[in-house]
């Protein structure tokens, strides 16, 4: 027989409702604590987090402002902001990237640059965020893909500003460029005021100016979603432009300039003797700006840094040269002002010390025979200077030298600008550990030696003898143009040096010994004077590449051209009322007369002409 278990309806009622008890205990538990939550979220922190929850409905977005144009002296733009068409990319809304840009190419012109910049931009924005894929497209290239525009999803044509140089290569030196900021420059700028902005003046006026041309960042309050879209503008504060500048430069000299050099690599600096404008400031070779605004590949930038010719470097701002005969019109003065030039030295090819058997070399082997400081001066005799700078000593032309800008700063309002070396018997035992010897007195009075000047600085010194030892500073700014303001914002000439007691007389022969070295029969560069409608005050010079042995000579066709001697060339004109100070340095030109000189005839002509 089957035994039944007979149910305990009594215990199981029990077991049922403890259960239940435990169970609404637990639920009560819980929801007190969930209310618990509830209130602190609530009430206890109402405010902290009605604060995050506006945060992330509503946002600002800084807008960037427009960076300021830059102009000649004439009102000729020569950095401006263009429209440009670009094609842009959000990656988020791209199945298959490569595929697309594969079809891409094939409708518009995409180089392997420009892909290589779109993964390196891509990487540093958001994925909903549009990247540029191409700049500067035509007016064909946009018809094309508006037509085809329904095949690619996340692509379109975007019309963004983007710095561009009317002139490229012929302004690079001058105005520099904007790139990219870069992690050690992020870290400099404000970062408020630089939260829109991705270009940064690099090199030139861009750098120099910076704070000016950059202008003042605006922002816009934003609603958006939880994605971080855009959904509507609530506010926004406008921009402020930045300053537009007003160059003293003369984009038309530049030119010329700039053609007058031509396949040379060198430089040309023109100045305004009374005020220190800059009229021409050239570098050759050159390279084209424009590529940094928007770009461009490994394989381009490496042939820049490492062509022979380095177009890269800036050589009227940080080419330093042995200045050569040039400075003989200033070491000259110097003889006069201590009383220490000689009527005349015989000059037989060579000089010696006394007790001394090395023979310090005339560039003319045969010799000037008795020559005075003015012949010395347009004949370009060593021999007197090595006479004259042994008679003067180093402790007096290092100084003088240095109350017309040699061996410092002009402090030029472009950045990157070099100092030139002004050697003194201080500056050998302090940077060479030696003493200071009288050979080194003899060759630093042609030019040579430790004594090393720019371009720049040739020029200024040039324009403070035309202006009777007064140095201006150079500048390349002449004013300033503020957003809301009628009239521009001029920037008046400053005083860099005066020499101190320059004896009018003094001057006078010097600047007649210059004259006579264009206008006479003998002179260095009196190639130059056919046809001459106004008096040029000049010097050539030529400044040695590498040393030469005693028992050897110096011959141009068995050197190689990259070892030939520099040409140089100072001059300042009309001789009256002079206008312009010129320097003009050409590597491996060879004489200063046959090439430099010619350069600089051909600006002092265009100017003038102007004028």
């Amino acid at each position: 027989m089957q035994r039944r278990d007979i149910k305990d309806h009594i215990r199981e009622s029990r077991n049922f409702s403890h259960r239940s008890a435990a169970a609404l205990v637990l639920v009560v538990i819980l929801v007190s604590v969930i209310l618990g939550r509830l209130v602190y979220l609530q009430v206890a922190n109402y405010e902290h987090y009605t604060t995050q929850a506006q945060n992330n409905r509503v946002k600002i977005i800084p807008v960037a402002p427009t960076r300021g144009l830059i102009y000649d002296r004439n009102g000729v733009i020569l950095a401006q902001n263009q429209t440009s068409f670009t094609l842009e990319i959000i990656p988020e809304k791209v199945d298959d990237l490569e595929v697309m840009l594969a079809e891409l190419r094939s409708i518009i012109s995409v180089s392997d640059a420009d892909i290589e910049r779109f993964y390196r931009d891509m990487k540093r924005q958001r994925r909903f965020d549009s990247v540029p894929l191409r700049y500067w497209l035509t007016d064909d290239e946009v018809a094309k893909f508006s037509v085809v525009r329904y095949r690619f999803s996340g692509v379109t044509i975007k019309a963004r500003l983007v710095r561009h140089y009317t002139y490229g290569q012929l302004t690079t030196h001058v105005l520099g460029y904007v790139a990219r900021i870069n992690e050690k420059e992020q870290k400099q700028v404000d970062e408020s005021n630089y939260s829109a902005t991705n270009y940064i003046g690099k090199t030139g006026v861009e750098k120099y100016y910076e704070t000016q041309l950059h202008g003042q960042v605006g922002y816009e309050k934003i609603e958006a979603n939880v994605q971080g879209r855009v959904l509507r503008i609530l506010e926004r504060t406008v921009p402020v432009a930045g300053d537009s500048l007003n160059l003293t430069l003369d984009i038309d000299l530049q030119i010329v300039a700039s053609q007058a050099l031509n396949k040379y690599r060198g430089a040309v600096v023109a100045i305004k003797p009374e005020t220190g404008e800059i009229l021409a400031f050239v570098s050759m070779p050159s390279y084209d700006p424009n590529q940094y605004t928007v770009g461009f590949g490994h394989a381009a930038y490496k042939a820049l840094l490492e062509s022979p010719d380095r177009p890269l470097f800036n050589r009227a701002l940080r080419g330093r040269y042995p200045p050569g005969s040039t400075v003989k019109p200033f070491v000259g003065l110097a003889g006069l002002q201590f009383k220490e030039a000689r009527q005349e030295v015989y000059c037989p090819g060579w000089f010696s010390l006394e007790g001394d058997d090395h023979r310090y070399r005339d560039w003319k082997q045969t010799g000037h025979d008795m020559t005075s400081l003015k012949k010395a001066i347009v004949e370009s005799c060593d021999v007197y200077f090595y006479d004259l700078a042994l008679r003067l000593g180093i402790d007096r032309i290092s100084p003088f030298m240095k109350q017309f800008g040699f061996g410092l700063l002009t402090e030029v309002d472009i950045s990157g600008e070099l100092s030139g070396l002004m050697p003194s018997r201080q500056w050998k035992r302090a940077e060479r550990y030696r003493i200071w010897f009288p050979g080194e007195t003899l060759i630093t009075g042609i030019g040579q030696g430790f004594m090393l000047s720019t371009p720049l600085q040739l020029a200024s010194s040039t324009a403070a003898l035309a202006n009777n030892g007064i140095q201006m500073k150079p500048h390349i700014v002449a004013s300033t143009s503020v957003a809301g303001r009628m009239a521009p914002i001029v920037k008046p000439p400053e005083l860099l040096h005066k020499v101190t007691n320059l004896n009018e007389s003094n001057m006078s022969y010097i600047i007649s010994a210059m004259r006579s070295v264009v206008h006479s029969s003998t002179g260095s560069a009196r190639k130059i004077s056919h046809n001459l409608t106004y008096d040029i005050a000049g010097k050539t010079g030529t400044s040695q590449v590498f040393g030469i042995k005693q028992d050897e000579v110096y011959v141009k066709e068995e050197i190689a051209e990259r070892l030939r001697d520099h040409a140089l060339f100072i001059a300042f004109a009309p001789i009256e009322h002079p206008k312009i100070a010129i320097a003009v340095v050409v590597e491996n030109g060879g004489s200063g007369g046959d090439v430099a000189a010619p350069i600089a005839r051909q600006v002092m002509d265009a100017y003038l002409k102007k004028q």
